[in-house]
């Protein structure tokens, strides 16, 4: 058990730490298989699209990157017809959205992570299962608020 007392914050820190690195390498395994057709930096910009239609400036800003960057990411996933450009009245007005094809590869992925993470939660005692699932409930509505600075952290599927 983890001491989560203010005395045992470092521990704490280090055990989710750990736990955390545990969940990302499960996690990434499903994107790293071989019949993912591109690289995780692609991928991660499919997931924001997958929210809604997109404009380049807001995809740039959740990806961190230049405007010209996720433009010419959007050019590699278009012509792999992983999503689609749409034009507005004003040819500077260009949003993206997943193709079908685009949401098919999230929705293989998203079911192999789940498979995945499905036998590692069966292999748990229940009442640890419960507990952790609590758990990440409670960190992702905390991750999710804005802290004192009025920072959030942007949260992906």
């Amino acid at each position: 058990m983890v001491d989560t007392s203010s005395d045992g914050t470092a521990e704490s820190l280090a055990a989710l730490d750990d736990a955390a690195s545990t969940l990302m390498s499960v996690w990434s395994s499903a994107h790293n298989s071989p019949d993912v057709p591109v690289p995780s930096t692609q991928l991660r910009a499919l997931f924001v699209v997958e929210r809604g239609p997109v404009n380049m400036s807001r995809l740039a800003e959740e990806l961190g990157a230049l405007v010209s960057s996720a433009s010419r990411l959007c050019d590699r996933l278009e012509a792999s017809g992983l999503l689609t450009r749409d034009h507005g009245r004003d040819r500077r007005e260009v949003t993206v959205r997943l193709s079908a094809d685009g949401e098919a590869l999230l929705n293989r992925i998203r079911v192999r992570r789940r498979e995945d993470l499905a036998r590692i939660l069966a292999s748990m005692p229940a009442p640890a299962r419960a507990a952790l699932l609590w758990g990440l409930e409670e960190f992702r509505a905390a991750a999710a608020n804005p802290d004192v600075g009025g920072n959030s952290i942007s949260l992906l599927a």
